[in-house]
């Protein structure tokens, strides 16, 4: 009965909940780029973080983005994350990575 609640009160606090969806994630490719979910645990909940990275003149570039969304669980905000980084590709096309910063918010 006791682990019962130790289970329970471990969830809770973040400790026990989806240990296995924390893992290194491979990154996904989007129009020359490499897309990875990073996301945030913030107590319960989970925020949509990544960054997106591109090799130009044998440099990688790296934007950075975190948003407000919040998940409750890691596969959405895997999932969303994700989606977001493609939106960031299609709607900055060049301009993403044409100012030839190495690292910079997108």
């Amino acid at each position: 009965m006791a682990s019962i609640f130790s289970k329970f009160f471990s969830m809770l606090s973040g400790g026990g909940a989806e240990p296995k969806a924390e893992a290194k994630l491979e990154p996904q490719d989007h129009a020359g780029c490499r897309i990875f979910a990073e996301p945030m645990r913030e107590g319960a909940q989970i925020r949509l973080a990544g960054r997106i990275e591109k090799d130009v003149d044998g440099k990688t570039l790296v934007r950075t983005f975190v948003r407000a969304d919040m998940f409750t669980t890691m596969e959405d905000a895997v999932d969303c994350t994700f989606r977001k980084g493609r939106q960031i590709i299609d709607q900055n096309g060049a301009s993403l990575f044409g100012d030839g910063q190495e690292n910079r918010p997108a």
